[in-house]
């Protein structure tokens, strides 16, 4: 099977679960509007009315948050034990209750990114690794559209089939995933030379003994042999610096994931029919919608982008693009008053970029990042923190929100005032991609890790550059995993001296 159709098979299976991510994450935001849904899990009011309150809203929406930090974080010892792939098939089997579907979509959200990386042509990793968030924002729209489809049912079959019809999509990605090979990383690392070879063959689409199989082959298997000799990684481990820049590396997958989360995007996702209804907007379902729409197409101008322009600059882009729309938004919305239908429109449209800028840099990358910066030693654990505090603040935004935006006593009633947090926290996320995001396009995970080692974040391009046109690959990688030699110790000494021409001849 010829690589690109590989990739696609894997991009899309493996991604499938995150269409499972973003229809759990998705549905909730209709089916709290539907009467049905209120009368069942509102309270009684006095003038016979149903209302579902702030503390019940929070405990509905977030509740799946709980599930998903402890799945996060389980989900580096699944995917050591028992493999990347079928790690994500025991995982995909809780899809059942929206607790139990958290430990499924915080188990998935953090082996997905990780088995496509390890598997996916450093070429097009991006590309493939972004899929994921693709399919979240697939599931998002199908969510929206089949709550707009049974909103007005007259039994609680309104929000039921939303609820149940997730069992469908968890059927297919587990018969997806069995089509698929393993992580040859992961194999290596269960010392099974025979099936990592046979899983390289099939994911380069080159025969076992081609040059192609044989040169990845050992670049892996050196990059591990390092990593066994210094000893075996613990979670202690993760936050110690060391030669390989550890802590900053977990550091930096951890706080992405938290500002990804700060920047909003769920509160339009969660909250989003009821904000828009309560701004006065007239058919707030089929606002969703679009909403919605915006956030796949974009999607697909990032997982282009990811491989052609960059990481850093698209990060940087992003961020400023995202605290340039919630402002307004924020602006608009003390400005004018709901009656106000042209000020509601703009406040539409604001959403509806800041959702484009969302979806085409912090929402993608934020995955193709964190999937590629970690040490393979601590790869399944620094995916493990930072999805996992991804889930956490999800949790803590998804609570706290209606407490923030409602006029109920004991709530805060921001309102549309709540864009002024979001648009900080946006400020705040350019300033940490500008520090600590560097640019990782087409190379290797091994080279990745070389970045790390030998150069800064300001400086990666250029050192990322130096990688790619002296060809820094198995043979460089071979004297640094045995730590001695001459062209180990320029690295160390002086990573430019270490690539000019002369020393890597």
């Amino acid at each position: 099977m010829g690589l690109p159709a590989l990739a696609v098979i894997l991009g899309a299976f493996a991604s499938f679960s995150g269409f499972l991510f973003g229809y759990d994450t998705g549905y909730i935001s209709g089916c709290k509007e539907m009467e049905s849904f209120i009368r069942t899990f509102g309270t009684l009011q006095p003038d016979g009315s149903y209302l579902l309150g702030s503390g019940r809203d929070s405990l509905v929406t977030s509740i799946l948050s709980v599930g998903t930090c402890l799945g996060a974080l389980c989900g580096s010892i699944v995917g050591d034990r028992i493999g990347r792939r079928f790690g994500i098939v025991f995982y995909i089997c809780f899809a059942i209750g929206r607790v139990f579907a958290g430990l499924g979509v915080g188990g998935t959200s953090c082996l997905v990114p990780l088995y496509q990386a390890e598997c996916s042509p450093k070429s097009i990793r991006g590309l493939v690794v972004s899929a994921y968030q693709f399919f979240v924002t697939v599931g998002l729209l199908v969510a929206a559209c089949v709550v707009y489809a049974t909103k007005d049912r007259p039994d609680n079959s309104t929000y039921e089939i939303p609820i149940g019809i997730q069992f469908v999509w968890g059927a297919l990605i587990i018969g997806g995933m069995c089509l698929l090979p393993e992580s040859p990383r992961w194999l290596l690392s269960r010392d099974d030379h025979v099936k990592a070879k046979q899983s390289l063959s099939k994911l380069l689409g080159q025969p076992e003994d081609s040059q192609a199989v044989t040169t990845e082959f050992a670049e892996i298997a050196a990059n591990l042999e390092h990593e066994r000799s210094v000893g075996k990684a613990t979670w202690a481990d993760c936050f110690k610096y060391g030669e390989g820049k550890t802590r900053q590396r977990i550091f930096t997958g951890m706080a992405l994931q938290a500002l990804q989360q700060l920047t909003g995007v769920n509160f339009i996702f969660y909250y989003g029919t009821s904000f828009f209804a309560n701004s006065g907007i007239s058919n707030p379902f089929l606002t969703t919608i679009a909403t919605n729409v915006v956030n796949v197409g974009m999607s697909v101008v990032g997982m282009v982008a990811a491989d052609r322009v960059g990481r850093r600059p698209l990060m940087l882009y992003g961020a400023a693009g995202m605290a340039v729309s919630q402002l307004i938004v924020a602006a608009v919305g003390v400005a004018v008053s709901q009656a106000n239908q042209a000020g509601q429109k703009v406040l539409v449209a604001f959403c509806c970029i800041y959702i484009a800028h969302f979806a085409s840099t912090w929402g993608t990358l934020a995955w193709v990042i964190t999937s590629e910066i970690y040490p393979y030693e601590l790869r399944g654990k620094g995916m493990s923190l930072s999805t996992a505090t991804q889930w956490l603040f999800n949790f803590a935004i998804g609570y706290a929100t209606p407490y923030l935006v409602d006029d109920a006593p004991g709530s805060a009633g921001l309102k549309t005032n709540v864009f002024w947090i979001w648009g900080g926290c946006c400020c705040i996320a350019f300033v940490f991609a500008y520090f600590f995001i560097p640019e990782t396009k087409e190379l290797s995970l091994e080279q990745c890790d070389l970045l790390y080692r030998n150069s800064t974040v300001l400086k990666s391009a250029a050192y990322r550059r130096q990688i790619l046109e002296h060809d820094i690959h198995d043979d460089e990688i071979m004297h640094y995993s045995a730590n001695k030699g001459p062209r180990t110790q320029h690295i160390e000494e002086d990573p430019k001296q270490a690539l000019q021409p002369e020393t890597i001849a």
